[in-house]
């Protein structure tokens, strides 16, 4: 992932290519229509127009996910005592393990507000592309089934669905929501 990011920059400080139009030299995104964890079609853009910060990892996941997606909620909840709504978006990374029927329960017991987005594998192969998401098979757990590594950074979406940034994951929540504040007002 970072190679696919950091060899735009390289080309577009040597002239050699041109800035999308969120300013940045990379092209992520693009339409989808997945399935949530009630069984309801969501697209990229969000219903109620809000900001949206997305992770692609799994509900059913015992490593990183889980601190990514509790970190999501966190950031979730400073936004909102800020007065800026934020959709908190996991699109799986398993679409066999992360089903309409098993995300619910997991994903409302790290954050009643954390949205899980599943779908056929062809509709998850087109977002994993527009994305530029990494996933590796690792090896198969006796308890879990499959483990993936995957890309872990955050994707920051406008409430139309448009690709803004993409932030890593070591950042501290207040800092998530400082940054995101700023896309929201600019937005």
């Amino acid at each position: 992932m970072i190679a696919r990011l950091i060899t735009p920059l390289l080309a577009l400080w040597a002239g050699g290519a041109t800035a999308q139009s969120n300013g940045l030299p990379v092209d992520l995104g693009a339409p989808f229509a997945l399935t949530n964890q009630w069984g309801e079609t969501r697209t990229q853009a969000d219903p109620n127009g809000h900001l949206q910060l997305v992770f692609f990892g799994y509900a059913n996941c015992d490593a990183i996910c889980t601190m990514a997606l509790p970190q999501m909620g966190t950031i979730q909840a400073l936004m909102a005592e800020k007065g800026t709504p934020l959709s908190t978006v996991m699109i799986t990374i398993d679409g066999a393990r992360d089903t309409v029927d098993t995300m619910a329960a997991p994903l409302a017991a790290i954050h009643p507000a954390l949205i899980g987005l599943t779908g056929s594998e062809q509709d998850l192969a087109a977002v994993y592309d527009a994305f530029q998401i990494n996933i590796e098979h690792l090896f198969d757990d006796l308890e879990y089934g499959p483990i993936y590594a995957h890309d872990s950074n955050y994707y920051v979406l406008s409430g139309s669905g448009e690709f803004l940034t993409v932030l890593p994951p070591i950042l501290p929540p207040d800092r998530f929501a400082d940054i995101l504040i700023g896309y929201a007002q600019g937005s």
